[in-house]
This record gives structure tokens, sequence and C-alpha cells, in this order.
């Protein structure tokens, strides 16, 4: 068992981008906190890339499961 989070549900805005992600424990965080968190290694499956732009974001860890892919997962509002 791992002691590490996991993102369960997705927010995003009009445009597509995933602006907040909802854990295993309910706690909601802001995408730039969940990235940092990702960085730190308190989240798991996740690993955080980085857009042409520089901006950095959260991605899947890459496997064969497509449901588990963050713009997959159910979102809350």
């Amino acid at each position: 068992m791992s002691d590490k989070a996991k993102i369960t549900k997705i927010k995003k805005n009009p445009e597509g981008d995933i602006t907040d992600v909802m854990l295993d424990d309910g706690n909601v965080y802001a995408i730039n906190d969940a990235i940092m968190m990702a960085k730190d290694g308190l989240i798991e499956g996740v690993n955080v890339g980085k857009s042409r732009q520089g901006r950095e974001f959260l991605r899947s860890n890459p496997n064969d499961v497509e449901k588990d892919n963050l713009d997959n997962l159910p979102s809350f509002s």
C-alpha cells in the first residue's frame, strides 16, 4: 500500500484545461499546487511535463490503461 495520494477527479475550465484536482482523500488542490506536490513525490501515477511555452503541467504516467489518464477522469464542480 502506498502512502502517496492519487488523483480521482478533475475540474476543467471552458478551454478544457485542468484547473483543479481532487485526491482520494477528498481534498481539492489547484493545479499549480498539485504540480508542486507531484514534484515532491506526494501524488502517485503522475509526472510533471513542460509545454513548448515552458508552462508546467501534470500528466499521467504512461501505461496501457486509458481510463486513468487525467483527461479521462470524472469531473467535479
